[in-house]
């Protein structure tokens, strides 16, 4: 279990003051001047060295993609923008850090904006947050009074940070949707190359980073990389904020080491599976767009990017989704495919035609209204989906169906054969007129 002294997000739960008095006496903008006074390259290799992986679903290192930033200026400015849009079912996390303590994400903001030698920053927040934006833009505020950001601040590096609220689209959440929102147009991912680290916002170098990513960075810097690299496991490395929904007695946010067995953070934190661990079905274990996993897999599973892996899922966001045998889960995937047919831009082709088609698909089989044959024309229509898009989102959409019909093709097969075993109703006379 994590130790106290190890937790970065000391006001989770809101439990103390969030704003910069309070913020300041659990430690944060304590020496910010002396880490920005390292240096460009310091502060990369800091992040670096501490293995920090990004926190938004992809695991990137997040230092490496700093590094990608230009060092020399060709006249465009560069920019950091901070991934907020948090839309993905099952997660909510970042909404913890923004409402609770999110002077700890606009210190990791300056200096990360530092670290790539840019002096603006976006924060892009979800259309939904609206109490979460209002907090933000007051901690905002608060920094700006103290003159801890803003132009000849007395950390010593001049910056500015804006706070920019979405319209409640999913697909906003992309990067490249995310900036062209951003710049005003609609949200529509862009074809790479060229990668925002050359041509970003306003065609300039941008990088886009989650907000537990930024967040985490002011305490690996005060604490060493060192510290952050002892925690969790070689390439997993550091603490994670776990969203534990669904089927469990107490379903919590919870900051733990990666790595943690899964049974362990469900029978410390969210007092169990709801009927014993014996009653458990499957876990989706990092939002609704990985693969679940049957409970014959979950009752060793480290929690960590490359343990997932592995398995054919992800750590994602780390929104684990536990569902208990009461679960209809060929219905449950099918809600998850709706969401995902709902809120793809339709941009591209397999994505806009197949995830229609493959929810289409599923609401018969959670019915029994199909052949067994369709079940591998379903997976086929999934992998022609799945790496065939511009972004994301056909992945997202392919994944949970790879997933169900990977692990639960025989409880689709059962429900296939138990509407053929159905007597057919007798046809009622028409009466004559």
């Amino acid at each position: 279990m994590l130790a106290d002294k190890d937790r970065m997000f000391t006001n989770l739960y809101g439990l103390h003051d969030w704003g910069l008095k309070g913020a300041m006496a659990r430690g944060a903008w304590d020496g910010t001047k002396e880490i920005l006074a390292r240096g460009h390259e310091d502060v990369i290799e800091e992040v670096k060295a501490s293995g920090l992986r990004g926190r938004g679903g992809a695991g990137f290192p997040t230092g490496l993609k700093w590094s990608f930033m230009p060092k020399e200026s060709d006249g465009r400015p560069n920019y950091l923008v901070i991934n907020a849009d948090e839309s993905e079912p099952g997660t909510c996390k970042d909404r913890e850090i923004m409402r609770h303590d999110p002077h700890l994400l606009i210190e990791g903001a300056l200096i990360a904006s530092f670290a790539m030698r840019a002096h603006a920053c976006y924060i892009y927040i979800r259309g939904e947050f609206i109490r979460e934006r209002e907090r933000l833009q007051a901690a905002i505020d608060q920094a700006y009074e103290a003159n801890l950001i803003g132009k000849g601040n007395k950390n010593g590096w001049d910056f500015d940070l804006y706070l920019h609220h979405g319209a409640g689209a999913y697909i906003c959440g992309e990067e490249t949707a995310l900036l062209e929102s951003l710049e005003g147009k609609k949200g529509m991912p862009r074809l790479k190359p060229p990668f925002p680290a050359n041509v970003g916002l306003y065609g300039a170098p941008t990088t886009v980073n989650n907000v537990e990513s930024i967040a985490a960075v002011p305490d690996i810097m005060r604490r060493g990389a060192a510290w952050f690299a002892g925690l969790g496991k070689p390439n997993n490395t550091g603490t994670k904020l776990f969203a534990i929904s669904g089927h469990v007695n107490e379903p919590c946010v919870v900051e733990e080491e990666m790595g943690i067995p899964l049974r362990e953070l469900i029978d410390r934190h969210c007092g169990g599976v709801r009927g014993g661990w014996d009653n458990l079905l499957a876990v989706i274990p990092g939002g609704s767009s990985v693969p679940c996993l049957p409970a014959d897999q979950c009752n060793d599973l480290d929690m960590d990017f490359d343990t997932l892996k592995d398995l054919q899922t992800g750590l994602g966001t780390a929104a684990v989704i536990v569902m208990d045998k009461s679960t209809d889960i060929v219905r449950a995937i099918a809600r998850i495919s709706y969401f995902y047919k709902h809120e793809s831009c339709g941009q591209c082709t397999p994505c806009r035609e197949g995830t229609g088609w493959m929810w289409r698909v599923l609401e018969r089989m959670a019915e029994g209204k199909a052949e067994k044959r369709e079940i591998d024309m379903l997976f086929d229509v999934s992998k022609q989906v799945e790496g065939h898009t511009i972004c994301a989102l056909g992945d997202a959409a392919a994944w949970p169906v790879q997933g169900l019909i990977r692990n639960f093709r025989h409880v689709i097969e059962e429900r296939i054969d138990q509407y053929a075993a159905k007597p057919i109703p007798a046809s009622v006379p028409v009466a004559a007129e």
